[in-house]
């Protein structure tokens, strides 16, 4: 059986971390949709978010997997299409709660920030964790609407 379609991307900072994830989501079964970096040449955070925001968009793949130095920049990036709701993790209860209360459809991490074994725990539990819905199923659709 397989699993879920994961896209992913990252820029130079987050080159190293994309590898490794990527690594434990084929081993989960995963669909990964590399959308790059292929190295750790320089590329620009912006251009990889609005890579995998329209992967998502298509309907590509049903998660997303973002990487920067800080996963600062490349979270606002993917965040300004209305159907992501992207991330930027730091902890596992971080990770559940993105998931359970809000639905996120793209985890965010700041290569240079965390360690890797956080980030695959992390991960994990991302992957693991549905949406609750209920009261918080009305806030997460405002989030997809214009003001």
């Amino acid at each position: 059986m397989r699993g879920p379609v994961v896209a992913m991307a990252s820029d130079h900072a987050g080159f190293e971390l994309k590898e490794l994830l990527k690594k434990d989501l084929q081993a989960l079964s995963c669909t990964v949709v590399d959308l790059g970096c292929e190295d750790a040449t320089p590329v620009d955070y912006p251009d990889m978010g609005y890579a995998l925001a329209r992967v998502l968009r298509a309907g590509e793949a049903q998660w997303g997997v973002l990487i920067c130095g800080s996963g600062i920049g490349i979270s606002i990036a993917a965040n300004r299409f209305p159907e992501i709701r992207a991330a930027l993790i730091h902890d596992g209860l971080g990770a559940r709660l993105a998931r359970r209360h809000n639905d996120a459809n793209v985890i965010c991490f700041g290569g240079r920030l965390i360690g890797a074994d956080v980030a695959r725990d992390c991960l994990r539990i991302f992957l693991e964790t549905p949406f609750e819905g209920g009261r918080h199923g009305p806030r997460v659709d405002k989030l997809s609407r214009p003001n």
